[in-house]
């Protein structure tokens, strides 16, 4: 899995008045929550923060604040409610030697069987949550598409990944292929068509019997 490093500055001031000054400053407060560690306050850089928030991508945060680093995955974060800014960031640590729980991004590959005939992909799960250790975790989670059908669907329980636990409900759907109006719209026109064909030869077939005078039977 990739790793993203982030320089920080360990802060001890947490109140209004400082954490104001940090936004004015074009940095992020964050907090860094562990089991058996001390929560650790510190301030990112926002333009820093940006390769992290603005991204499809899940990554390994390599954090280092002042000197000292730490492995961690960003746990939530809060944007102001009207302007695009990041006001706040949770941060979890991890333990290298044991596994990890994190979303890891779904890429579809392959050409479905259902999209050639018609119908449209539509993504329902961008991501899925797994657990596994840190040396195994991969950049993202391929699902081969290719036999995927119209009306078929794709289900995290129907996948399975080498030294990887899928966490996500096996009956979240993860992708599905369903007829677009404009398909829908062709078949119903071509299915009017060729009925229409039927009914245009059948009454040919009538007419051609018009006139046409019986065939005399013999008298005993």
């Amino acid at each position: 899995m990739k790793q993203l490093e982030i320089n920080a500055r360990k802060r001890d001031n947490f109140t209004k008045a400082a954490v104001k000054q940090l936004r004015r400053e074009g940095r992020v407060p964050c907090v860094l929550y562990g089991t058996n560690k001390e929560t650790l306050h510190f301030s990112v850089s926002e333009k820093e923060l940006r390769p992290l928030i603005y991204t499809p991508n899940s990554y390994i945060v390599n954090l280092n604040v002042d000197g000292k680093e730490q492995l961690c995955l960003l746990h939530q974060a809060q944007f102001h409610p009207l302007l695009e800014q990041i006001l706040h960031l949770d941060f979890l640590s991890i333990d290298p030697k044991k596994p990890v729980s994190v979303y890891i991004p779904v890429v579809l590959k392959g050409s479905s069987i259902g999209v050639r005939e018609g119908g449209k992909m539509y993504v329902l799960s961008r991501k899925l949550f797994v657990r596994a250790r840190l040396e195994d975790l991969p950049d993202s989670l391929d699902v081969d598409v290719t036999k995927l059908a119209l009306g078929s669907s794709i289900a995290a329980g129907d996948l399975s990944f080498d030294k990887l636990e899928i966490l996500t409900p096996k009956t979240t759907l993860v992708c599905m292929v369903k007829m677009t109006r404009a398909s829908i719209s062709d078949a119903a026109a071509l299915e009017e068509g060729e009925e229409g064909e039927e009914e245009e030869g059948a009454e040919e077939g009538v007419e051609g019997t018009e006139g046409t005078a019986p065939e005399a039977t013999e008298e005993a």
